[in-house]
């Protein structure tokens, strides 16, 4: 049954990765919930079944696609939802007999670690000369600008020309590029993991009680990485790379913990609905304002337990 399982996964997920090859929107969107059919294989059946879909998804895409990408598919869709869902299910035993499940803030920066190493991996994929892959991102960068400028998504300032803004901006945004695509990551795993979560213990088949969300926050080792991070963002090359992609896969963690920190510190209060449909809201419309001080709250949280000095003891697990 596992193998079965876990095949069929497999291939659903390959036929979520290929369709994007289409460029519409829709493919887009189905492209991001591939990691899906692995998370509810290996959280319902067993991390066996997820590696099943790892193989069956990876020869599929290789066979209708092309090697690389059936090793793209591997590595940046199958290889880190198979690796999630094993970690979300790991569990020991205390010595009262009680199971402790493997805490969601170490879950968290690890999708913040396989985020950076999928990223990684996508521009190795593409090619393994750094100066190859600076040139391809820029040469995306450019057209996405002069389409931005044709269509007055942007305009350009009094003076310059599109050919200066294109010099001035592409270097600053081919630096930024692995930034936002650890971010993504991040949010996708995320994402497809609570649904395939649901979705399992809405069937009865998801081992571990339901956790209490809100109380997530990440250890401060996830503060040091994020130095770390900065640190080796400064280099050049692919090593720089990863560090910009550490930096963006860890905002997105940290994001996250500071949304679970409002859930968490309004339970209870009469303001709580309309503060966290306002701050919704805002994520859309004001993304790159709200993000970092989301981020930042995060962060002061690992640092500091902001949420065990302001607010009440979570519930018990369901």
């Amino acid at each position: 049954m596992i193998p079965i399982v876990g095949i069929g996964a497999g291939l659903v997920a390959a036929l979520l990765f290929s369709v994007v090859i289409t460029g519409s929107p829709l493919a887009v969107l189905l492209y991001s919930a591939a990691p899906l059919p692995i998370f509810i294989a290996a959280l319902g059946w067993n991390h066996r079944a997820g590696l099943f879909a790892v193989g069956a998804g990876a020869i599929a895409v290789a066979i209708a696609l092309s090697l690389p990408a059936g090793i793209a598919f591997a590595l940046i869709i199958a290889l880190p939802a198979w690796w999630i869902a094993y970690l979300a299910l790991l569990a020991r035993t205390d010595g009262a007999g009680q199971a402790e499940w493997y805490p969601l803030g170490n879950l968290m920066v690890w999708i913040a670690a396989t985020a950076a190493m999928a990223t990684i991996a996508s521009a190795l994929v593409m090619t393994t000369d750094y100066e190859t892959y600076r040139s391809v991102i820029a040469r995306i960068v450019e057209n996405l600008l002069a389409e931005m400028v044709r269509s007055r998504m942007i305009s350009l300032p009094p003076g310059t020309t599109q050919a200066e803004l294109a010099a001035n901006v592409t270097p600053l945004l081919v630096r930024a590029v692995p930034l936002g695509i650890g971010a993504s990551i991040v949010t996708t795993i995320t994402a497809n993991l609570w649904l395939a979560a649901k979705t399992v213990q809405l069937s009865g088949r998801l081992p571990r009680p339901w956790p209490f969300i809100p109380s997530t926050a990440l250890p401060r080792q996830a503060v040091v990485l994020l130095v770390a991070g900065l640190a080796t963002a400064a280099l050049d090359g692919f090593v720089g790379l990863a560090g910009v992609a550490l930096v963006g896969a860890l905002l997105a963690a940290f994001m996250f913990t500071g949304l679970s920190l409002l859930h968490d510190l309004s339970r209870g209060q009469a303001w709580r609905t309309p503060m966290l449909v306002s701050v919704y809201v805002a994520l859309v419309v004001m993304q790159a304002v709200l993000t970092p001080l989301l981020a930042l709250a995060g962060i002061l949280d690992s640092l500091f337990g902001l949420r065990k000095r302001a607010g009440p003891p979570p519930p018990p697990s369901t």
